[in-house]
């Protein structure tokens, strides 16, 4: 008797299939009922490569066509960075899924140089997050900072062709490739507050398939799944997105989420750091209410002018 099988669609980028894979894999560990075909797509994130991601634009950046190819019954489930998932979803999909946190921390990378205090004044460093910018320019205001787009191949290839002094990339997409020597640092949480569920894996599921979603919960980790939704909540209640110097990390102790945020200035002359923690189940709230602490602090005003600045 044949299975059934399962469309499982992905960006097409190195990392992103072997996210999927992983996936998939998990999945065959747990049930022996389907078969799964990994659809890749490319992605308006992948396609545009010379221009920062901040002025594109950040809704469905990385997730549009995944997203018009559930809805349009191509792919039975899309898997995902949850780094890279705008808070508001499109109408009739959710994230039915988290599978267990990777290394959520930031790394630096580069040839010259065994760790980010190393660096000399002036240095040249890549990255295309407003968010690791603001916090690298607070701890080291002379840095000279240099947008860098592409995936973690690209970046590691201009890195060397275009003479930068270093690098910041996620630790677990290069430990995930395989990657363990370019990292040179992993950068402590007080230099640089993770992005929002950087290093979860997602899920995402139309809301009306039930069979696809309880197939997919079989790999759901609640840990990640409680924490990714205090950081989600955070964001959303900032409204910031992908392309906003905002950072958040929660962590689960016991029964107790445990979250931390920030908002940063583009400029890194101002950081507005605070933490909260409080019961598992109220994740999502803790989360609201942190983000509204952040905002009477000032990070209201400075997510307003940074808006301003790129769309004018």
């Amino acid at each position: 008797m044949s299975k059934t099988v399962i469309r499982v669609g992905t960006r097409d980028s190195i990392l992103a299939m072997w996210q999927t894979q992983f996936v998939v894999d998990e999945l065959k560990r747990v049930t022996d009922q389907y078969e799964f075909e990994i659809i890749s797509l490319k992605t308006k994130g992948d396609k545009i490569l010379d221009v920062a991601l901040a002025k594109i634009g950040d809704k469905g950046l990385f997730t549009k066509e995944l997203e018009v190819g559930l809805l349009e019954g191509e792919i039975d489930f899309a898997v995902h960075s949850m780094k890279d998932m705008p808070t508001a979803l499109p109408e009739g999909l959710q994230i039915s899924s988290m599978l267990k946190r990777h290394n959520p921390a930031d790394a630096f990378v580069s040839d010259k140089y065994s760790s980010f205090a190393e660096l000399p004044e002036g240095a040249k460093v890549g990255t295309s997050s407003l968010r690791r910018r603001a916090q690298l320019l607070h701890a080291r205001p002379d840095l000279d900072i240099h947008d860098l787009r592409g995936n973690v191949q690209t970046r590691l290839r201009k890195m060397r062709d275009e003479n930068f002094d270093g690098i910041i990339l996620a630790a677990a997409g290069l430990e995930r490739l395989e990657m363990f020597d370019e990292i040179k640092e992993e950068l402590s949480y007080d230099i640089c507050l993770p992005a929002v569920s950087q290093g979860v894996i997602g899920v995402e599921t139309r809301e009306n398939d039930p069979e696809i979603i309880a197939l997919v919960q079989l790999v759901n980790d609640r840990e990640a799944e409680l924490c990714v939704k205090a950081e989600r909540a955070l964001l959303k209640s900032l409204e910031g997105g992908c392309q906003i110097p905002i950072g958040a990390y929660a962590e689960l102790k016991e029964d107790t989420v445990v979250l931390e945020g920030m908002v940063g200035s583009l400029d890194g002359k101002t950081i507005i750091r605070e933490s909260i923690s409080g019961a598992a189940e109220q994740c999502e709230q803790l989360g609201q209410t942190l983000a509204g602490r952040l905002a009477e602090q000032g990070g209201q005003a400075i997510l307003e002018e940074i808006r301003m600045e790129l769309n004018p």
